[in-house]
């Protein structure tokens, strides 16, 4: 299975993984399933560190490669299809990485992992983080 992960649920599994549900935690360990980032998940680590909401030891750039290697996450990359999808989605919920997000799981037909209580609102799979 391809799951897609919320930013803050890939950062947990790198710095906090009890704080994962233990049966999420066995789905993304399981050799079976694909981890994937969005590309829009590093465009909100870089923005939320530049402007001190997201404290890191050290710069995106330089310590993101590595923990995408550490993780095994493949790298989901925004296309014109996910940023149009993104139009058609009711206004239940205004983050625009978090948008990007779910279009791009409706569009891949990939279970999102996150703790956000507002995905619930949009017709895509949410595996509680």
């Amino acid at each position: 299975m391809r799951v897609l992960l919320d930013t803050h649920a890939w950062l947990w599994l790198l710095s906090a993984p009890k704080r994962i549900e233990s049966s999420t935690l066995r789905v993304l360990e399981s050799p079976d399933n694909e981890l994937y980032l969005s590309a829009v998940s590093s465009w909100e680590i870089v923005i939320k560190h530049a402007t001190k909401k997201l404290d890191l030891p050290g710069a995106p750039a330089e310590l993101m490669p590595e923990w995408m290697e550490t993780t095994d996450v493949r790298i989901l990359s925004i296309d014109f299809g996910h940023t149009l999808d993104v139009a058609s989605l009711p206004l239940h919920h205004r983050d625009p990485f978090d948008r990007m997000l779910i279009a791009q799981s409706r569009i891949e037909d990939m279970p999102i992992v996150t703790r956000d209580p507002a995905f619930d609102a949009y017709d895509v799979e949410v595996i509680r983080a």
